[in-house]
């Protein structure tokens, strides 16, 4: 039974996970060129560790391992593309484990998840080793495969602007991911190509990303973290603004959440208003950890809040038409 249930789940959701895992490709490509071979072995140890948790599991709970079940895959390519290349292999394993063991597994497995599986691993290995997620190398950095203590480390962009300053990196390289950050999540111009194709094969929605990008933009245009410009006026410093707004979504694994990680069928309402309000709320709550949070990446951290409410927006929508159908109901009986 289990099985034709989860046969029947993969049946309806399995694609999503495909196209997810298909969409790393172009960004792993990217990694390779700004860091060599370290990022390709790190995406084949994650993927590994993924499928051999998956079979562990299989035979733990005595039930036939499902092939076209590729959610654990995709959820350890995810993981590890917001690590940055220089991450050592124990924190890579323990957060793929801690991503599908703990965030997948322990709650029944495929489908029966309420918090998104790679932002748990990710989260668990942001407050384990925060050394070791949040400094990267310099991009065209060839890191060694085994050893990369004395490959020399900076800090992000996040960190630069949750000091209240403005990096001053060019947009070419802004948009090409020229500059530290976690290997697959700084290339912009690859990350909205893999969002447009997956928006044509409707793996995700347009209202939940529009409403994230919306809410989290017009926090840092209104309420900008950089000293010179609190409390100035908003027309005034509105190229500043602006800028800061720029620095921000491109920040912070914010785009590549955005694409990879808030559009997740299981970790997000069904419906179109719930999911535009889930969007919502999920950059607002993102925009606080990252203003008030210890870690400056807050994205994550935002998503798993919100993940506690998802099903409560579908069920409040749901409450909502049904009130608005059984008062138009009276209105008509009123009039006949």
């Amino acid at each position: 039974m289990k099985k034709v249930k989860t046969i029947r789940a993969v049946e309806q959701t399995g694609r999503y996970y495909k196209d997810i895992c298909w969409m790393m490709i172009p960004l792993l490509c990217m990694a390779v060129y700004y860091y060599g071979p370290r990022p390709l072995a790190m995406c084949a140890v994650a993927m590994l560790t993924g499928n051999l948790c998956d079979r562990l599991v299989s035979v733990l709970r005595q039930r036939p391992y499902v092939q076209d079940d590729f959610s654990n895959e995709c959820f350890a390519l995810v993981i590890a593309m917001l690590l940055p290349a220089s991450a050592a292999w124990y924190v890579l394993v323990c957060a793929v484990l801690a991503g599908i063991l703990i965030g997948k597994e322990a709650f029944g497995g495929y489908g029966s998840y309420p918090f998104h599986p790679a932002a748990v691993g990710y989260v668990v290995a942001a407050v384990s080793w925060p050394e070791q997620v949040f400094r990267y190398p310099a991009p065209h950095t060839m890191l060694p495969l085994i050893g990369t203590e004395g490959v020399t480390l900076t800090a992000g962009i996040s960190e630069t602007l949750k000091n209240g300053g403005l990096p001053t990196i060019s947009s070419f390289d802004l948009v090409l991911g020229d500059y530290a950050g976690p290997m697959g999540a700084t290339t912009a111009l690859v990350v909205l190509s893999c969002a447009l194709f997956l928006l044509v094969r409707r793996d995700i929605h347009l209202e939940t990303p529009l409403c994230f990008v919306l809410v989290c933009a017009l926090v840092a245009f209104f309420a900008p973290r950089q000293a010179d410009l609190v409390g100035t006026g908003v027309l005034e410093t509105a190229a500043q603004r602006l800028a800061v707004v720029r620095y921000e979504l491109l920040s912070g694994a914010v785009l590549y959440g955005v694409v990879f990680l808030l559009g997740e069928p299981y970790t997000s309402p069904r419906n179109r208003l719930g999911r535009a309000l889930y969007g919502a709320l999920v950059g607002a709550v993102a925009m606080a950890f990252r203003y008030y949070g210890v870690y400056e990446t807050g994205m994550c951290f935002g998503l798993l809040a919100v993940n506690s409410v998802s099903g409560w927006l579908d069920r409040l929508v749901a409450r909502m038409r049904g009130a608005r159908r059984a008062k138009k109901l009276l209105q008509g009986g009123g009039a006949a």
